[in-house]
Formats: structure tokens, C-alpha cells, sequence
């Protein structure tokens, strides 16, 4: 009879999960050091839960004292095509791969719970899983169980599938054998470096989630610093470009789990339509979907910035509207908006009807920076 190691490999691999290695729960400690010092240095940003969490994230026995092993999960959601081909289409919006279909927590959940309970019945064992549910530095994991490498990016690159893994964590009371772990197969590339058009890499394998992107567009909760609108274009909701860059995606697939593949909305979407959506309608086309997360407001935020790039003096309408919306987000972001797209004798038309009350302190900073009260 096969080993129970080589039995949960297989049982994973029939539930869809591509890649699968083992690791000890016990902690090297240089996951945590890296953890600390990114802390230490504020890169973390609006994100308190992982200073909050250090504790439990640097050693998973602390998350989970009776874990002995865990079993790192990746499936696959590599796209059809590279997603950087979107980024000309200034009147569209670009999502980033991962949140284009499913809700990949809810897709790797249900596979998750099955391993879970045949795991528990097959062996007698205690099972807890995770898909970015806890905190778990899953990618040091996957690494320690040899299922990629931590690159110069942050993230987990895979010789089998590049840049597009989805992880989750499947912890255990059993004592399984370790896979080997697998050394950093980046060399002296650093694509991944010169293509962030926030420079958000402080150093290679060292990021400033502040300057990123995907932080900005997801994490940030307030009106996006103005040094980094421009070089957002029109990323809408998190960027690609350090993990669609990589060298390796020259062995990447196509996902084939049907759950993953993109859906319509959040598949080069017009901007105007988006700038229209209230939040019923918001809440209805992104059900299912990460980006239902985010809230209306902060999605509007983002196609603002996108519209206010574009170039597109026909979409200035579509922010124009949004000067009266109810959310001082949004009214600000329509402000930065305008102010790339219309002339100076038409923006001042528009702030003098316009002008917002003393209390309204992030929309009158947005026209002070055209002209002072």
C-alpha cells in the first residue's frame, strides 16, 4: 500500500490541484525575519492585520500548536494570453488575472474540504485548511515544500507553471516525510524589477506594497497618492505586469478549471459603463467575484483614475457626473479626473457651481490643486 504521503498527493491531484508538496509545520525563523523587518520599515502600509497577526504568521505551530505537517496546494489559473496586450486599450479597464473568474477562495474551499474530510477519515487525523483565510505565509511555504521559488517579485514562480499559481494550506496533526525544497531558479534576471511602473522594489525579493498597484488599487482605503495616478493607466483593479513579465512563463498553461476562466465583466471592460454603476449594480455583477470586495466606491475610485489617463476627452462626461456622487471618494477622484482630460477656462466653470462645503476636506484638497480657495 502507498505511503499516506504519496496517497494524499495523488487525492489532491484527482480534486484538481496541480502542484503539491509537504512541508514540517515547525518554522525556520527566516520566514519571520523577513517578516519583521518588512514591518519594520512600514511596507505594509493600511494593511494592520499582518503586524497584528506576526506572531501566528511567522510560525504556523502558533497559528496551530497540534500541527506536525502541512500540505501545500497550488492550482493553476494561467491566462490565454499575456495580460499586459490590454494596457493600450485606454478606454477599457485592465483587471488582473486572478480576480478575472471566480472567487478562487470559494473554488479552492470546496476542494479543500473534501481532501480535509477524506484525510481525516483515511488516516484518523486532524485536519485545518486555509486559502489565504489565516495568517499563513503561504509563499515561503511553498517554497520550503519545493512547489516554486520566492522571486525577485515577492511571489511564487513555478517551473511548471510560471507566475500563476493559486496556494492554499492544508495543516495536520500526521508526521509526513518533507519534500525537498526548491532553490531560486531567477539568476541575474530582473524583469520583474524594471517593468513596476511604480518602482515599488525597494530591492530584488524586497517590495513596498505603498508604491504597488495591487495595493493601491485593492488595499488602500483612501484616495490614491497623486505620484502614483499617472502610472496606474488603466489598472482598475490590481496589475500583472511583474508576474506576466517573468521568463518563466515560457512553460505556463492556460487554466483549465472552467470556474477560472474569465468572465465578460472583468474582461476588458468599458470604462464609462463601469463609471455608471451604483452599488446595487456594483454588488450584482461582481457577485461572485474578489472585486465585490472592494465596495463601489473604491472600484469607481479606480476607473476615475483610469478615466482621468485615458486621454479621452468622451469619457469626461462619464466623470463629470460623478462630481455629485455621494461619496467624497468618488467626488475626489472625478476632480483628478477632469482635471487631465478638460481645459483650464471649462474646470474652473465646474468649480465654481461646485464648490464644496469646509467639511468636505478631500474634495476641496482635489480642486486646490487646480486652484486655490
Amino acid at each position: 500500500m502507498d505511503a499516506p504521503k504519496d496517497r494524499i498527493r495523488d487525492r489532491a491531484k484527482t480534486l484538481g490541484f496541480e502542484a503539491v508538496g509537504f512541508v514540517r509545520a515547525s518554522a525556520d525563523g527566516t520566514a519571520g525575519s523577513g517578516l519583521r523587518e518588512y514591518l519594520g520599515a512600514g511596507h505594509h502600509g493600511d494593511m494592520a492585520w499582518m503586524a497584528t497577526t506576526a506572531d501566528r504568521r511567522a510560525d504556523p505551530t502558533v497559528l496551530w500548536p497540534a500541527a506536525r505537517s502541512i500540505v501545500v496546494l497550488g492550482a493553476n489559473y494561467g491566462p490565454q494570453e499575456d495580460p499586459r496586450a490590454a494596457l493600450g486599450r485606454r478606454d477599457r479597464g485592465t483587471i488582473s488575472v486572478y480576480a478575472q473568474g471566480a472567487d478562487y477562495h470559494d473554488v479552492l474551499k470546496k476542494r479543500l474540504r473534501v481532501l480535509a474530510r477524506w484525510i481525516a477519515e483515511t488516516f484518523g487525523a486532524d485536519v485545518k485548511f486555509f486559502v489565504d483565510t489565516a495568517p499563513v505565509m503561504e509563499k515561503p511555504l511553498g517554497q520550503a515544500a519545493g512547489i516554486g521559488w520566492q522571486g525577485k517579485h515577492t511571489n511564487l514562480v513555478s517551473r511548471d507553471f510560471g507566475s500563476w499559481l493559486f496556494l492554499a494550506e492544508l495543516f495536520t496533526d500526521l508526521e509526513l516525510p518533507p519534500d525537498p525544497s526548491l532553490r531560486d531558479h531567477c539568476g541575474v534576471c530582473q524583469a520583474c524589477l524594471d517593468v513596476c511602473p511604480t518602482s515599488a522594489f525597494v530591492a530584488p525579493y524586497k517590495i513596498d506594497a505603498r508604491r504597488c498597484i495591487s495595493y493601491l488599487t485593492i488595499e488602500a482605503k483612501g484616495q490614491i497618492p497623486v505620484e502614483f495616478r499617472a502610472a496606474i493607466g488603466n489598472r482598475i483593479y490590481g496589475c500583472d505586469d511583474c508576474l506576466a513579465v517573468c521568463p518563466w512563463n515560457k512553460f505556463a498553461r492556460a487554466a483549465s478549471e472552467i470556474a477560472f476562466a474569465p468572465r465578460i465583466e472583468a474582461t476588458r471592460p468599458r470604462l464609462d459603463d463601469l463609471a455608471s454603476l451604483d452599488d446595487p449594480t456594483f454588488r450584482r455583477v461582481y457577485a461572485g467575484s474578489p472585486i465585490k470586495r472592494l465596495g463601489r466606491d473604491r472600484f469607481v475610485r479606480n476607473v476615475l483614475v483610469a478615466i482621468g489617463n485615458s486621454g479621452s476627452l468622451a469619457l469626461a462626461a462619464s466623470a463629470e457626473r460623478l462630481l455629485d456622487d455621494p461619496s467624497a471618494l468618488v467626488r475626489g477622484m472625478a476632480i483628478w479626473a477632469l482635471r487631465r482630460l478638460l481645459a483650464p477656462e471649462r474646470l474652473d466653470a465646474l468649480r465654481r457651481v461646485r464648490e464644496p462645503a469646509e467639511s468636505d476636506a478631500e474634495v476641496r484638497a482635489e480642486w486646490s490643486a487646480l486652484t486655490p480657495f
